[in-house]
């Protein structure tokens, strides 16, 4: 073997390494964590450094790739057909042409490439260096090609978007973390937090407050004496006071000043007038986000707002609580019963549901999957995809589940039955067929 046919051979090779560096970075660098790469710079990786900045021009970074990787993949090509043509004969372009797509196929782009995908981040940190110097080298060129490919995009209505919309960001989130809790790497109450974080911007307090018929409120007329009992009752810290009408709100009553009247002035207790101790109601419109709210809460340094639509009309009350809860669920305590409340499991699989209860809720204790869009509780949702109030005993199937209405009182649906659809049959491997 000749001097000239061992130098073209190691010629090959090395531009077949070569594209293999092209191809694997190319996979590695496009499919890295940049949550993982952005905490490793902070901690100060400079493999990182180079990574996000390879990531943040993300065309850039592909085009010089692609170009040094195409460029690399026929040079290998033609110096091995110049070389092998004229030794092989007439089948010598074929014979080439054969054995340099199974050796760039399995060498250059199969090999390095399941390489990255399996060790995608360590590959990218070792890479991110040489192919950040060759992006800067090969970059004028680049840019000149990006030039060219969106004047001819253009031409088709394509047009560049460098920015990501908010929405498109949770979403991306949401369907990552969908994915790990699906891989079973996230775990279902981490998934929920998660979601109920993004879903901040998009709730508005109408869908997490308490309705005005649920609200416990007191009448400014009556003295404190009357109402220790409802006051240690609520639910609430805070609550409500009204004047000749129950939606005329006019103050709040906080506990702790009741206790603390209690303690200094035990004699005065019956005859206290409850205006004597509430302080002026806070309304916010009831199109404000939970996260607007949530800013509004640490800025007023209040934990409670009463909700009002757009002619001022009283509908609820909303707490700092109640869009935690959004976040990370319903917090029973002690004395709580395990299953929450309004949901209630029958032998037979279904569930009865009080009408008032949340879909939400819903999906966030059973696992379920109601949309929401349209309607804030279950029976919300019934009435809207029925199209009508129905009538006891009837029975409807929207979205897999069976729903059946138990008891109604005048117009309001307050228990709904419902029987979620049945786990798909696991598929049995076939059985191995017996010899005759």
């Amino acid at each position: 073997m000749d001097t000239a046919l061992i130098l073209s051979l190691g010629g090959i090779a090395l531009l077949i390494a070569m594209s293999a560096f092209f191809a694997g970075s190319e996979t590695a660098l496009t499919a890295v964590s940049r949550g993982k790469m952005l905490r490793l710079e902070q901690q100060g990786s400079s493999a990182a450094h180079h990574v996000n900045k390879l990531s943040n021009d993300r065309e850039r970074l592909i085009g010089a790739l692609l170009l040094g990787n195409t460029f690399i993949n026929i040079l290998a090509s033609s110096l091995a057909t110049a070389m092998f043509e004229d030794r092989l004969g007439e089948h010598g372009v074929a014979i080439v042409a054969t054995v340099m797509t199974v050796a760039v196929l399995v060498f250059a782009e199969v090999m390095p490439k399941t390489l990255a995908i399996a060790r995608t981040d360590r590959f990218a940190l070792l890479v991110a260096w040489p192919v950040r110097f060759v992006v800067t080298v090969l970059g004028p060129v680049v840019d000149l090609v990006q030039i060219v490919v969106w004047r001819i995009l253009n031409l088709f209505g394509v047009r560049e978007n460098d920015e990501m919309e908010e929405g498109a960001a949770h979403d991306e989130i949401r369907g990552t973390v969908e994915l790990h809790h699906q891989e079973g790497a996230v775990g279902r109450e981490h998934r929920d937090m998660i979601g109920g974080v993004l879903d901040l911007n998009e709730l508005q307090l109408g869908d997490v407050m308490i309705h005005r018929k649920n609200m416990v409120s007191l009448n400014a007329d009556l003295t404190l004496g009357d109402c220790v009992e409802t006051v240690l009752s609520a639910s609430h810290t805070r609550i409500p006071v009204w004047r000749d009408d129950p939606e005329n709100i006019v103050g709040v009553l906080h506990t702790k000043d009741v206790a603390l009247a209690a303690i200094t002035r035990p004699a005065d207790l019956a005859k206290l007038p409850l205006g004597a101790l509430m302080h002026e109601p806070w309304f916010v419109p009831e199109t404000t986000t939970l996260q607007e709210q949530l800013r509004a809460f640490k800025e007023r340094r209040s934990h409670f707002a009463l909700v009002v639509d757009e002619y001022g009309a009283l509908q609820g009350l909303v707490s700092l609580g109640d869009i935690l809860d959004e976040i990370v669920g319903e917090i029973p305590d002690e004395h709580a019963k395990s299953s929450p409340a309004g949901i209630r499991a029958q032998p037979d699989g279904s569930f009865n549901i009080d009408g008032d209860v949340p879909i939400r809720e819903i999906n966030r204790a059973l696992d379920w999957h109601l949309p929401d869009e349209e309607a804030t509780t279950i029976a919300g949702l019934v009435i809207h995809e029925a199209q009508t109030i129905p009538d006891t005993g009837q029975r409807f199937t929207f979205h897999g589940f069976k729903f059946e209405i138990l008891r109604k009182q005048r117009n309001q649906l307050t228990c709904v039955r419902v029987v979620p659809p049945e786990p798909p049959a696991p598929v049995e491997p076939p059985k191995s067929l017996k010899p005759l």
